[in-house]
C-alpha cells in the first residue's frame, strides 16, 4: 500500500508517535510531510525514513502543502490562550483545511466538546468540528474525527509535570482534583490514527479515544508521584481557591501551569460517553497507566536515567 500524508502538528507529542508508527507499519510505502515554522522543532522526526520536514506557515501555505497528498491529519491545538487564539487555531485552521482542496481529513478534537461548553478550549474545538462537518455535507470532504481524553506518555506535559512538582514540594494543592479522566497512552492514540487512515469504513465516523480506566485528577497526580518515587499528599482546593490559584499562575511569566479556562474544561467529565465507537472498534486494546508510567517515571527510567550523571557534574 502507498500513502502520502500531510501531518499538521507532526513535530509535536502526538505527531512524533504517529510518524514513527506510520513508518514502522508501512515502511517504504508511506510518504509523510511535516510542516514546521522552525526546522529545529522537527528534529525528532526528520531522520525517520519517508518523512520530509518543510519550513512553512500552515495558515498561509496550506493549499500548496495539501497538493498531492492522499490525506491530511490535523493535530494542531493549544491548551491556553485568548478567545481569539483559540478561535484562530481550533476553528480557523479547520476552516482553511476544508477550503484547501484536501479530500481525506483525520481531525483530532477532544472529549467533552460542545457549542455551549464552559471553556473556550472546548467551545472552539466544537466549532472546528462543526466547520469540517459542514464540508462533509457538501461531499467535499471524507472526514474522521478522534476525540481523545488526556494523552500521556514519555515527553508529555501533564503526568511528567505532576511527578516533577511532587519532587519539589511536600504538598500538592490541586484545583479540579475531582475531575474525571480516562487517560490514553500516546502510542494507542497513534495506533488509532494509523487505523483510521488505513480503513475506508472509518470515513464519517467519530471515535472516542480513552484508556481502560477512569480516575480523578487527584488520583492521577498521586499515581504519578508514587511511580516516580516521591508521592505527596494532594490537597483538593475548593472552587474559589482553585480559581485564585489559576489566576495567580496566569500572572506569572511564560505559559501558565494552570489557567481558569483549564479549570473550566476540567468541570466537564473527560471520559467517553459510550455512545460512539472507540479503540475496541479499531481493534486496539489500550494500555493502562500502571503498565506504562514505570517505563518513563520510575527512578532511573526515561529522562530520570540521567539524574545520577547530573549529580556528578
Amino acid at each position: 500500500m502507498s500513502l502520502s500524508v500531510l501531518v499538521l502538528g507532526g513535530s509535536g507529542f502526538v505527531g512524533r508517535a504517529l510518524c514513527e508508527q506510520l513508518t514502522r507499519r508501512l515502511g517504504a510505502g508511506v510518504r509523510i510531510t511535516v510542516p514546521t515554522r522552525r526546522l529545529a522543532h522537527a528534529q525528532a522526526v526528520q531522520s525517520l525514513p519517508g518523512v520530509t520536514v518543510v519550513q512553512a506557515d500552515v495558515f498561509r501555505d496550506l493549499p500548496a502543502l495539501v497538493a498531492g497528498q492522499d490525506a491530511v491529519v490535523n493535530l494542531i491545538a493549544i491548551l491556553q490562550g485568548s478567545a481569539a487564539a483559540f478561535e484562530h487555531v481550533h476553528a480557523e485552521l479547520p476552516r482553511r483545511i476544508a477550503a484547501s482542496g484536501a479530500r481525506r481529513v483525520v481531525h483530532v478534537s477532544a472529549l467533552g466538546v460542545a457549542e455551549h461548553a464552559p471553556s473556550r478550549y472546548l467551545r472552539s474545538k466544537a466549532a472546528g468540528e462543526a466547520v469540517l462537518q459542514v464540508a462533509t455535507q457538501t461531499g467535499a470532504l471524507d472526514l474522521t474525527i478522534l476525540r481523545p481524553s488526556l494523552v500521556f506518555g514519555e515527553g508529555d506535559h501533564s503526568v511528567n509535570l505532576f511527578a516533577r512538582l511532587q519532587h519539589l514540594f511536600p504538598l500538592m494543592p490541586l484545583g479540579g482534583a475531582g475531575a474525571r479522566l480516562q487517560p490514553v497512552w500516546v502510542q494507542d492514540l497513534a495506533s488509532a490514527l494509523v487505523e483510521v487512515l488505513l480503513r475506508r469504513e472509518t470515513v464519517g465516523q467519530t471515535y472516542e479515544i480513552a484508556g481502560p480506566r477512569e480516575l480523578t485528577l487527584g488520583q492521577l497526580v498521586r499515581l504519578a508521584g508514587r511511580v516516580a518515587g516521591h508521592e505527596r499528599p494532594v490537597l483538593p482546593l475548593p472552587a474559589p481557591l482553585a480559581a485564585l490559584q489559576a489566576l495567580a499562575m496566569e500572572c506569572l511569566p511564560g505559559e501558565p501551569l494552570l489557567s481558569r479556562d483549564n479549570l473550566a474544561s476540567l468541570s466537564v467529565p473527560n471520559v467517553p460517553s459510550g455512545k460512539l465507537p472507540g479503540l475496541a472498534e479499531l481493534g486496539i486494546h489500550p494500555a493502562s497507566l500502571e503498565a506504562v508510567l514505570p517505563g518513563y517515571l520510575s527512578p532511573g527510567m526515561g529522562v530520570a536515567r540521567l539524574d545520577a550523571w547530573r549529580a556528578k557534574h
